[in-house]
């Protein structure tokens, strides 16, 4: 029986104490789908610091800006007939706000740079794991190339798997494995009455 979704609330601007008024950068991207394909929604979620791609350490980051990267990732999924919902804040709680409204619906799968909070924080592993669809942790710059403490991820063992080190590409290299194995798992459910089942 087909079930319907409710629409994801959006984020709405919150005061912290000292900070003001702090508005998450939301940017969201919708691909057409092509005749044929499934309409995969994917979320792109950035942390701390992201926001200054472009002008931060170029030299272990790169030139492109975080949105150069999103417009990038809205024309590889188009191309594949999917859509990308692509999201940034600074925040810890509206990263777990944003996983929270995938596993809700918004999403079938996510891609996460969580930032440093990838070293740090277990709110977001638990979140991602109690979310229940696939994630793909992804990272400009090759961790294990750098400092000692960026080695660790508490984050990806909750994750389907990671790609890093590939500058831009790396977003663009995780996006297309996401789509081929939710793809690949769309495909190996059973189909009953003509319809394949959840």
């Amino acid at each position: 029986m087909a079930t319907s979704r409710r629409r994801a609330p959006q984020p709405t601007p919150r005061r912290h104490a000292g900070r003001g008024v702090v508005k998450p950068t939301l940017m969201r991207h919708s691909a057409k789908i092509g005749a044929g394909q499934t309409g995969l929604r994917i979320m792109v979620l950035s942390g701390p610091n992201l926001d200054r791609l472009g002008r931060r350490e170029p030299s272990i980051y790169g030139t492109a800006t975080l949105e150069d990267i999103h417009r990038r990732l809205e024309a590889v999924a188009q191309e594949q007939g999917a859509s990308v919902d692509c999201r940034q804040s600074n925040h810890e709680g509206d990263l777990l706000d944003w996983i929270g409204q995938a596993a809700d619906g918004a999403a079938e799968g996510i891609l996460i740079n969580p930032g440093a909070l990838t070293h740090t924080s277990y709110a977001l592993y638990d979140a991602v794991r109690s979310a229940l669809i696939p994630t793909i942790e992804v990272h400009l710059s090759n961790p294990y190339a750098r400092e000692e403490f960026r080695r660790k991820s508490v984050v990806v063992p909750a994750c389907l798997g990671s790609v890093a080190g590939f500058g831009a590409v790396s977003y663009q290299l995780a996006l297309l494995g996401l789509i081929d194995h939710l793809r690949t798992m769309a495909q190996s459910r059973p189909i009953v009455s003509g319809t394949r089942q959840p």
